[in-house]
C-alpha cells in the first residue's frame, strides 16, 4: 500500500525520520556482530532482533513443522560463521535471509512435495491489490492451488529471488547480496519468474504487486 503525504505536512522529514531509523538499526547490527566477537553471548542482539522474521520465512516455504529447525540452524550457523560477517555491510538481513535459504535448498524436494500438496487443496479466488497476497497464500495451509502448482514448476533459483523479494522484503540489492549473484541477474530471475507465473495463473500474477527498482 503506498502511503501519500498530502501538501505541506511535514512527508520530508518522516522520510528522513524513516531512513535515519533504517540507519540506526543497521548501525546496531554491525556493532552487535562486531561485539560478539570478542564478546559471543552478544551475539544474542542478533537472534532477539531477527529470529521472528527468519522463522516466518522459513515457515512460508516449508511450513511449521521445519521451521523451528531451520530457523535455529540459520542462527547457529551465523554465530559459527560471523567472522565472515563484514561490518561495513550494515543489518544483517540480506547475509541471515541467505543462510536460511540455503538450508531451505537442501529441503528442495520437501518443499516441492508441499507446493503440491497444496496445490491438490481447494482453489481460492485472488483478491487482486492485496499486498500480501503472496504471503497470504504461501503458508502452510493457505497457499492457493494454482499458485502453490505454480511455484512448484519454477526453477529453485527463479523461486528463492521470488520469494525473498516477495515474502522477505528484501531489495534486488539485498537479494543479490543474500544469494550471491548481481543485481542484474535478480532482476532476470524475477523477471522470468513473474513470466512464469502470470502464464501459469492464466494471465493474473499476484506477485507484481512486489515491484522495486533495481539500485
Amino acid at each position: 500500500m503506498a502511503l501519500h503525504d498530502p501538501p505541506d505536512s511535514g512527508g520530508a522529514d518522516f522520510e528522513a525520520a524513516g531512513a535515519s531509523g533504517a540507519s540506526d538499526a543497521n548501525a546496531s547490527d554491525a556493532a552487535a556482530i562486531t561485539r560478539s566477537r570478542r564478546e559471543p553471548a552478544a551475539f544474542a542482539e542478533i537472534f532477539h532482533r531477527h529470529f521472528t522474521a527468519i522463522h516466518g520465512y522459513v515457515a512460508r516455504r516449508l511450513g511449521a513443522d521445519a521451521a523451528d529447525d531451520i530457523a535455529a540452524e540459520t542462527f547457529l550457523t551465523a554465530f559459527r560463521k560471523r567472522d565472515r560477517f563484514d561490518p561495513a555491510r550494515g543489518t544483517v538481513r540480506p547475509w541471515l535471509y541467505g543462510i536460511a535459504t540455503r538450508l531451505i535448498g537442501l529441503h528442495r524436494r520437501s518443499e516441492g512435495r508441499r507446493y503440491r500438496a497444496l496445490a491438490r487443496t481447494p482453489a481460492q479466488p485472488f483478491e487482486d491489490g492485496h499486498e500480501d497476497v503472496v504471503t497470504a497464500r504461501v503458508t502452510a495451509g493457505g497457499a492457493g492451488a494454482e499458485l502453490a502448482d505454480a511455484l512448484a514448476r519454477l526453477p529453485r533459483g527463479d523461486r528463492d529471488v521470488l520469494l525473498l523479494v516477495a515474502l522477505a522484503d528484501l531489495s534486488y540489492e539485498e537479494v543479490g547480496q543474500a544469494l550471491g549473484i548481481k543485481t542484474g541477474t535478480v532482476a532476470s530471475r524475477l523477471h522470468r519468474a513473474r513470466r512464469r507465473l502470470r502464464e501459469s495463473l492464466g494471465g493474473t500474477n499476484p506477485t507484481l504487486i512486489v515491484e522495486e527498482t533495481p539500485a
